[in-house]
Formats: structure tokens, sequence, C-alpha cells
């Protein structure tokens, strides 16, 4: 006989989850490896000789990295005497503020800031996030992208994400050669919907770069950086080459950040038996001495490997806490999905959604999953009322906010044509009122009229080698009648000349002005400090469609 109730709970959605044990030789586990090494600081002459255990003769190019790049040396002795719950509890402290702590933590090294994440529950890293954050503001990001590389449907995706809330939007390619339509379809679309969102194409570097410097992209983040030697060699890189390559990003006016996360030296089969955090930790602290304003973290596209261990997922709570704690730009991932169960996924979100992180997602799925070219996301077009609804519920900002269907419908065509009329003014192949039509009213790609894909892959190709540029996009979107666009657009190209986006945590709100940790700096103390959602605000997140009005009842 076998149990009924048994029988019931194997096909619940939670066991089609993969689940291992630790597994510490191989790097498989989260946090507390018994092959993490221990903290210890030396400096001699200005210079660090001795980093958690090492010798400066011991050192690998990463540890060489960070000792002379990473670590703030005018408070390394006296923070690396403090006792690693001291520390902790700080974090916690209402009344000592983020300034204070970050005396302390940019100064101690990648050991013993992971000793201080040990201390900690995922309610005070919660907590500690609150106060950590770079900007005051909370923020999101999202992707817009679909099977068919279909420029027009990404135009009204992003116009419609643009008035959802979303301050970045990033896209990829199905086809790699499709890359400057779709960078161009995000950026005009996106401009449709408001002025001022942050988008970005994501693609092999070169590429990415060249289309940054063309003007059709204004942020890059999928610049990867690892924990061991091994995996960055075997990326064809090494800290001082990624450092390179975000200066010649920031030196043509484009907002960059790292991305890293748990579990990637353990995919690649080189984590040297150490725990996942303890290597993401040595990632993020590449990324500080990189000079580059922030890291896109929170085990990212690696989230089934913490995901599946015993405290995998407050291993990657701790990493996008040590990224604020190193005074970094945080994205906190929760983009790819690792989980069958609802439960699991809204669970792992609410750890960055509660406390508010720089951007929540760094890539919800504003797009169905099935159009999802990064592999699908832990959260989807198709949650968005439940988004809302969790907002609303909690009273908390995750950045975004409900929409009537009028009003999506409306900029949706907007952006359509505004793309149609721009590939007619740049002599691209056409865009028929049939497919605006088919965008303005689609759930995804499988509502899209089929393209002439050769003709759009040799015409991309042309307008990548071609001496187009981002002023080209202007004239031609107004020429054919959307001077608004227009303006929004060259508003965007105006920002890469005066580099203000540059700053750490930097977005655009209403009217393109500046939101960073500059002029938007965090300054939570406990209650009553801090980020407070306004009045106007707390409007628009309670208003739902589907609520029930006074008015409306007889």
């Amino acid at each position: 006989m076998k149990s009924k109730r048994f029988e019931v709970l194997k096909e619940r959605p939670v066991n089609k989850d993969g689940f291992i044990s630790e597994w510490i030789e191989e790097g498989l586990i989260a946090m507390e490896s018994p092959n993490d090494p221990n903290p210890s600081l030396k400096i001699e002459n200005g210079q660090i000789t001795e980093l958690d255990g090492k010798s400066r003769e011991e050192f690998d190019m990463i540890d060489r990295f960070i000792a002379d790049y990473a670590i703030n040396m005018e408070n390394a002795e006296k923070a690396m005497k403090m006792s690693s719950m001291e520390i902790s509890k700080k974090l916690v402290d209402i009344n000592v503020s983020r300034d204070e702590v970050l005396e302390i933590t940019t100064g101690i090294t990648p050991a013993k800031i992971i000793k201080v994440m040990e201390h900690m529950n995922v309610v005070e890293m919660m907590m500690a996030v609150q106060k950590m954050r770079a900007r005051k503001t909370p923020s999101n990001q999202c992707h817009v992208t679909n099977l068919r590389d279909n420029p027009v449907l990404i135009a009204a995706d992003a116009a419609e994400a643009s008035v959802r809330g979303f301050d970045e939007q990033e896209t990829t390619i199905g086809i790699v050669r499709y890359a400057p339509f779709n960078a161009i379809s995000i950026f005009v679309g996106s401009q449709v919907g408001r002025g001022g969102i942050l988008t970005q194409c994501s693609v092999e570097e070169a590429t990415e770069l060249e289309l940054g410097m063309k003007g059709f992209t204004s942020y890059a983040e999928t610049v990867s950086v690892y924990g061991t030697e091994q995996v960055f060699i075997d990326g064809d890189d090494t800290p001082w080459s990624k450092a390179f390559l975000a200066s010649a990003y920031a030196s043509r006016g484009l907002k960059m950040r790292f991305t890293s996360g748990t579990g990637s030296e353990a995919l690649m089969g080189n984590a040297e038996g150490k725990s996942m955090l303890y290597l993401e930790a040595r990632c993020i602290y590449v990324t500080r001495g990189s000079g580059v304003q922030g890291l896109q973290n929170g085990s990212v596209s690696c989230i089934g490997m913490p995901g599946s261990l015993p405290g995998g997922i407050r291993a990657v709570l701790a990493e996008n806490l040590i990224a604020m704690l190193l005074d970094l730009e945080c994205a906190s991932a929760n983009d790819q999905t690792f989980s069958h169960s609802e439960y699991r996924r809204t669970a792992r979100t609410l750890m960055q959604m509660l406390p508010g992180t720089d951007f929540i997602f760094s890539g919800y799925s504003a797009v169905p999953n099935c159009d999802n070219m990064f592999a699908g996301s832990n959260f989807d077009a198709e949650d968005f009322d439940d988004y809302n609804a969790l907002q609303r519920d909690l009273k908390i900002d995750g950045g975004l906010k409900p929409v009537t269907e009028d009003e999506i419908v409306k900029v949706r065509n907007k952006a359509a044509r505004a793309i149609q009329g721009l590939f007619k003014e740049l002599d691209l192949p056409e865009i028929t009122d049939e497919e605006v039509e088919a965008a303005t009213y689609a759930h995804g790609s499988v509502d899209m009229p089929a393209r002439n894909v050769v003709e759009d892959l040799k015409a991309a190709e042309e307008l990548l080698s071609s001496g187009i540029t981002g002023v080209d996009l202007v004239k031609g979107l107004s020429r054919s009648g959307f001077d608004d666009v227009a303006e929004h657009v060259l508003g965007m190209l105006k920002q890469r000349v005066s580099g203000d986006y540059l700053q750490t945590s930097a977005i655009l709100d209403k009217g393109f002005k500046i939101k960073s940790a500059i002029n938007d700096r965090n300054d939570y103390m406990g209650p009553g400090s801090g980020y407070r959602i306004s009045e106007e605000r707390w409007e628009e997140i309670k208003n739902i469609p589907s609520a029930i009005k006074p008015e409306s009842i007889e």
C-alpha cells in the first residue's frame, strides 16, 4: 500500500524542482564551506602583503587585483580588528548610518565580509538592505525580447513596459545579426511611453560596445566577472581587461555595471571547494576595484545552483547585500526562473522587493516567458496584476504601477507606428500596417505576421556597418511625424554627452532629471526615514483597475 497523501504531494510543482545535498569538494555549498579562508590582512609600506591567509607571493590574479584596487586601506587595519559580529550588528542598528557602515565594510577583506554575512538571518539581511542600498528610491528593470526578433513587437512591448514603470529595459537576440534592429526598436519604443528610459542590447562584448558607440543603447551590464582564476581565464579575460572594457564604455558616456552571481564557478567546474558566497564576494571586490558603478548579481542565470542547495536563497540575498556594502549599485537579479513552485519564486523575490534595491529585478520579463530569450524570468508579463496586488497589499514600492487597457493599446500602437515610420525613413525593410495592428493588440510573437528574415538580416548587417547613428534616429522620427519621440531620443543622446547618469545607481526621472546615489542618497535610519511612499505614488499603487470603487455601487 502507498500513502495517498504522499501520492498527492509527489505531484506538487515543488517536487518537480531539483534539490541536491551539499558536496563541498565540488563547491556545491552555498555558504560556510570549511575550505573558505580565514580573514587576514597585512599592509606594509602602503601595499597589502597578506590577504585572507595568503602572502603576496601566493596571490592569484584575483587576489592581486583586489589587494591593489578594491580595499580602502585608510580604514582597513582598524576595520579588520573589529569582530564580524560587531559589524553585523551595525548593519541592523538604526542608530548607525550607512556612511558609518561603509567606512568599515569598504576596508575589510572578502573572507571577513563573508563572516559578517554568516551571523545574519534573512530578516536581518533585509533590514540591512533597506539601509545599505545606494539610491533611496527603489526601481526596476525588465527584459523585452521575442522568439522571432520582431522589431515591431519589441517597440510595442518596450512602450508598454515604460508606461508600467520600468526605468531600464534590456533586450537580446535569437539571431546575432538582428542586434541593430533589436537595439533600435527597444530604444525607440521605450521613449514612446515616457522619455528617459535606459536601454541596452545584450550581445557579445564587441558588438555591444559598437551599438553603444553608435548611440543605439545607453547602458551595458552583461560583462561577467568570476571568483576563481581558472574560470576567469576560461572566459578569455582578466580583471584588468574587464576594467579596460568598462573604461571604454564610460568614455563614450555609457552607463556600465558588471554581472556575477553565486554558483557560476561551480557550474563551470572550478570552484576550488570554496562556498558559492565566498567566490561571489571576490567577484564583487573585482567589480569595486574596476571602478564601475554597479553590479548585476543575485545568482542571475546560475540561480538553479544555489536554488537547489540548503540556504541557497539566503546566500543570494547575502551577495546582493555585499554589493551594497561595497557602495555599488545593485541590480538584484530575480530574473531567471528557477522553480516550478509559485510559492518558492515569490518568496525568492520578496527578499529584494520588501526592503527595496536599486533594481529589484534585473530582468522582470515584460513579455510572456515563451518569448523571453534570456531563458525565462522569475516574473513575467502574465504576472503584472499579481505583482501590483503585492505592492498594494503590503504598501511597498516595487517600481511598477497599474495601467488600463486603453492606455496600453494607445501607447503600443504609437510605438509600432513610430518604428514603422523610422524604418521607412532609414530605407529599412517595410513594416506593414498589418504588423502595426498585430503589435498593438499582441500578447506575444505567435500573434505577429511573419517577416522576411533574410531581408531583415541583410538590412541589419548593412545598418551596423553604415554611418547611421542615434542622430539619424532623431531625424527619421521627426520626419515621420513623431517629434515628441524624436525629442526623447535626442534627450537620451544628450545624456551621453553630460555623463550625469554615470553616477552610482543613476536613473532618469520625469523630465530627464537624474536620480542617483549623489542627489537621492539613501538616508535610512529607522522609522520615518529613508524612502517613504508619497501620497501621489500610493494613489498609483492602490488604484488597481479591478478594485470596486464606492461611486460605482448603486
